[in-house]
């Protein structure tokens, strides 16, 4: 089942629910970074014959027990093991997650670790929710999705530009690059409601005026944007 998140231009986008099973390989893959970490700093200078005292101890613990929470923060949702397996934390309202939303997620996982009930109650609620959320998914109104492949303009341009190429849209510069970002992604996979909704906000930052097809609109906006950005 997609999850349909509305963006803050009011642009309808669905992606789908990350399964149990790329989240659990996603974990997996996160234990045996912080594994990884605690060969190199424990287990090796052990092995060699360094003394751990309390202060070196604090510097071993801290990356380990924040890792996720720091991970999600600083990589935008993603973890490395996330980063492996394509996916990543979204909000449900659209927004960019923020740290209060990441450390909603860190706090939950106390009661969702594989201390507690081993590990069921995340996988429970992942299956049970609709919108593939563990608890601390829903706490925070978050959830984690599938990338999909990166959306070039190459996907959405119609011809190839020509030395005499006309820009019938000046005004495209208003945009940014994530507005065009957002159209490109509409017109590869929108529909007719979707293209209309998205011309029409457009058209009202821009102030564009077209008797262009929605679509065919869109289309246009992107390559005179393309066209004027990389000349």
């Amino acid at each position: 089942m997609a999850v349909a998140i509305r963006t803050s231009q009011n642009v309808l986008l669905e992606y789908e629910p990350a399964s149990i099973g790329e989240r659990i390989l996603a974990a997996l893959m996160d234990y045996l970074v912080i594994f990884g970490w605690l060969i190199l700093t424990v287990f090796l200078p052990t092995s060699l014959g360094y003394q751990i005292n309390s202060f070196y101890s604090l510097f071993i613990a801290l990356p380990a027990v924040f890792y996720d929470l720091l991970s999600e923060w600083l990589l935008n949702g993603r973890s490395i093991g996330k980063l492996a397996m394509r996916i990543r934390v979204v909000m449900l309202d659209g927004s960019p997650p923020g740290i209060g939303a990441y450390l909603i997620r860190w706090l939950f996982r106390i009661i969702e670790s594989a201390a507690f009930l081993g590990g069921i109650v995340p996988v429970i609620t992942i299956a049970a929710n609709g919108k593939g959320q563990r608890l601390g998914d829903i706490a925070a109104g978050t959830t984690v999705v599938r990338l999909k492949p990166a959306v070039t303009l190459d996907d959405v341009v119609i011809k190839p530009f020509t030395d005499n190429y006309i820009v019938q849209f000046p005004d495209v510069r208003l945009l940014s690059d994530h507005d065009i970002a957002i159209v490109r992604n509409v017109v590869r996979q929108g529909d007719q409601p979707l293209f209309q909704r998205t011309a029409d906000k457009v058209k009202d930052v821009t102030g564009i005026r077209s008797d262009l097809e929605n679509r065919e609109f869109l289309l246009t906006v992107i390559n005179d944007y393309q066209f004027i950005t990389t000349q």
